[in-house]
């Protein structure tokens, strides 16, 4: 008889688990996937994190959210236009000292924005009190490329907030992927939505039936952005097959042995700051500092109508 689960995500958010045959895992990546290197394929299992594995005395989590502010269109000299997008930023850290147990904002917390458009006479847009400095990307610019385009400076911003606020022997819990992060020291990235399939259905087995705390073995991406990579569960889920199951990165640069070590120092820790259905929507993979974090920077980015207002009056003469 077929077993069935309540995804203990709010439908609203998506899914944490997107198997929708169209980009969700259940379309194989393209990236190259070595899954040898800790133990050989045919002994996969589940792996109890060594307990011995010392906890950091303080872990910095980083966010950073977006959020489209307007749709704008130019009108060029040639009598052609190109579309462009007013994009506000913001990232922050939280830093959790796990001794005191004591979770603190810290300051420097910084909100950008930005008109992303390749035209190449668009201008700087200033409304009301906010700027919208130009950033020209590259193609035809077509609307549906615009929003990815707000990632990287959004990166750029996250990696100079967290660099900061490093200190000795810290662990760094990035959300999301590592990408362009790869270079920063104990650093591992955190994926909380499974949008593709790495490993293979006797592997993936190994994933669906992880006990809270536990990891698989980690295995080697080979695409651009390369990571030695595992998943973990995390507890609180609803016992659906991907319930609590998130994907932790670090650097490829780092030998295997350092990377066992770090995927089981992240292994002991970060279940500590999993989210109970109660408290948030994306329970138990949105971590409860991070929900934090990202309620701060969403006020921080001001109230979404009054800054669309505040465009629409600034380019309403069409000069823009």
């Amino acid at each position: 008889m077929t077993t069935m689960y309540v995804d203990s995500w709010d439908p609203s958010y998506g899914a944490a688990f997107e198997g929708d045959g169209g980009d969700g895992p259940a379309s194989p990546s393209t990236a190259q996937v070595e899954t040898h290197h800790e133990v050989p394929d045919d002994q996969w299992a589940p792996i109890d994190p060594d307990r011995g594995a010392r906890r950091p005395a303080v872990v910095l989590l980083v966010d950073g959210v977006r959020r489209n502010d307007a749709l704008l269109w130019t009108r060029e000299e040639d009598g052609t236009s190109y579309a462009g997008l007013a994009a506000s930023y913001g990232a922050g850290v939280v830093r959790c000292d796990l001794a005191n147990g004591v979770a603190t904002l810290l300051p420097g917390a910084r909100v950008g924005r930005g008109l992303f458009t390749a035209s190449p006479s668009a201008s700087d847009v200033q409304a009301g009190s906010v700027s919208y400095t130009v950033r020209r990307i590259s193609g035809a610019g077509e609307v549906s490329k615009l929003p990815a385009a707000v990632q990287a400076p959004l990166t750029e911003l996250e990696i100079e907030i967290s660099s900061a606020a490093r200190e000795d022997d810290d662990l760094l819990v990035v959300d999301g992927p590592l990408r362009s992060r790869r270079q920063l020291p104990r650093t591992v990235g955190y994926v909380k939505t499974q949008q593709r399939q790495y490993l293979s259905a006797q592997l993936t087995g190994v994933v669906t039936s992880l006990l809270p705390g536990r990891r698989t073995p980690l295995f080697k991406l080979g695409s651009m952005w390369g990571a030695w990579t595992w998943y973990l569960r995390l507890p609180g889920g609803s016992g659906a097959p991907w319930g609590g199951i998130v994907r932790l990165e670090c650097s490829p640069d780092l030998t295997v042995e350092e990377a066992i070590e770090l995927a089981d120092v992240a292994a002991v820790t970060v279940p500590r700051f999993a989210s109970s259905a109660y408290k948030d929507p994306r329970a138990p993979q949105n971590l409860i500092p991070i929900a934090g974090l990202e309620r701060r920077l969403r006020g921080m980015l001001g109230d979404a109508r009054v800054l669309h207002r505040a465009l629409a009056l600034s380019t309403a003469d069409g000069r823009r």
